[in-house]
């Protein structure tokens, strides 16, 4: 790839052509667990936050009616930061010159400009659009002539909140290598190889990130596989990929057993930033990948389950053990070699770097590439197909958007509601039927789905 290039699809800011293609879908903006006086006390009196979002920076506060508001942070008078803002019930004042405003931007006091002053009336702070799903804000900063789109009908989305949880987490790369590793069929075999396995949990919620080490995909003449043994065994998968509808692509990764039987791995990637990956036998994440700027990302993993509710306080638990709030940052990092051990290398793991949170492997992986990763530098062979079509995706949107088009995955109500799914699976299939084996254990799993059966609804 050019260097040029390389500039085209990873800068984002304001009026960047990649960023005036983001700016075109919603962006989660923070989860709903932030304002959550439990996990951050500062909650109880003052709901408010600054936040950081495609190179822009906001504030986001909660009024008093329970309505969230997202403002550009700089006072429109002089500059002041709302970050510090008074928040005073039905707004937030910037106390350089007690200027008041609404949720929705407005203007509500002037209080230093003589009685009758009407130039409240007059100003107004750029807002932006907010939604609330499955636990999780997200934001539009596109035009603000533009409608927003409408969020696809995915498992995440129609869930309930007893069988859904949603966490996020900051890397310090760009957006697009912290997607890549995540459409990456290849790399489990390496970046995640444990070099023993391990007990089976077919939940996904006993041990957390560990869905590479214990994870059951079925059984081999009578025997049940972990993950493990499949990912280390055999490294070398047969990569496809194929788009079930425009900007949603599903990707089969078919790893051979043996003559008759073959290990079938069905993720989705949709369009631009979201991928939906299989943690076990009954529990599916989507997790998308928002740039902060251009050198920092938060993913965030919704967490969906076609069995039983999810324990979502121990999963809070176990992911915020290795976090530190109010800003979801990983203990570990370039400033400690992201906790590298030698030892562990040679014995337990492929990476040395732990066996409990397989985050931390993917957080390697990206941040150690550098802020922006030079492509320039790359080799790319076979197994990263789906990278380089998914770059020739990339830059194809920017181009749509460019010439005033709209680029995929910008939906309406009808397309929206159409994209329902999209399936996952992990199993081990007779090699000559695999297609309608995997079939039809995604479709026992959903079949499983109480929730699911009430909605009617079915995979794209």
């Amino acid at each position: 790839m050019q260097a040029a290039q390389n500039e085209l699809i990873t800068r984002i800011g304001p009026g960047t052509p990649c960023g005036e293609l983001l700016r075109r879908y919603w962006q989660p903006v923070a989860l709903l667990d932030e304002f959550d006086p439990r996990l951050d006390p500062r909650m109880a009196g003052r709901p408010l936050k600054a936040v950081r979002l495609l190179g822009q920076d906001l504030v986001l506060f909660r009024d008093e009616g329970g309505a969230f508001g997202l403002l550009d942070r700089d006072c429109p008078h002089r500059g002041a930061d709302l970050a510090f803002a008074r928040h005073e019930g039905d707004g937030i004042r910037c106390p350089f010159h007690g200027w008041k405003f609404a949720a929705s931007g407005q203007c509500l006091e002037t209080p230093a400009e003589p009685a009758g002053s009407t130039l409240c009336q007059r100003v107004r702070q750029r807002s932006y659009p907010l939604r609330v799903a499955a636990g999780v804000i997200f934001a539009f900063l596109g035009p603000e002539d533009s409608p927003p789109p409408e969020l696809p009908a995915f498992d995440c989305f129609a869930a309930p909140a007893s069988h859904r949880f949603a966490f996020k987490g900051l890397w310090k790369c760009n957006w697009l290598q912290a997607f890549e590793v995540g459409i990456d069929p290849a790399h489990p075999s390496f970046l995640h190889r444990y070099l023993q396995d391990d007990e089976l949990d077919a939940t996904g919620q006993k041990e957390f990130g560990r869905q590479f080490r214990a994870a059951s995909v079925g059984e081999v003449d009578g025997e049940r596989w972990p993950m493990t043994r499949v990912m280390r065994e055999v490294c070398s998968p047969e990569i496809r990929f194929d788009e079930v509808a425009p900007g949603l692509t599903r990707l089969t990764a078919l790893r051979a057993i043996h003559a008759s039987l073959t290990h079938v791995r069905v993720t989705h990637a949709a369009f631009p930033h979201t991928f939906v990956i299989p943690l076990s036998e009954t529990v599916t994440i989507t997790q998308m990948h928002v740039p902060v700027d251009d050198g920092q990302t938060y993913w965030y993993s919704f967490f969906t389950s076609f069995a039983g509710p999810l324990d979502k306080e121990t999963m809070r638990r176990q992911r915020l053990a290795h976090m530190s709030l109010p800003d979801y940052v990983p203990h570990n990092g370039r400033h400690n070699g992201w906790n590298f051990k030698p030892e562990e290398q040679r014995t337990r793991t492929y990476l040395g770097m732990g066996e409990e949170d397989i985050n931390l492997h993917d957080q390697w992986a990206v941040e150690s590439m550098g802020a922006i990763q030079d492509r320039s530098r790359e080799h790319l062979g076979q197994s990263d197909k789906v990278i380089m079509a998914n770059r020739r995706t990339l830059l194809k949107a920017i181009e749509t958007v460019r010439s005033g088009g709209t680029p995929p995955m910008v939906l309406g109500a009808t397309e929206a509601a159409a994209l329902q799914g999209p399936d996952t699976i992990d199993c081990i299939a007779p090699t000559a039927s695999w297609q309608a084996h995997s079939q039809a254990a995604a479709a026992a799993k959903r079949a499983g789905a109480a929730w699911l059966a009430a909605g009617g609804a079915a995979p794209a």
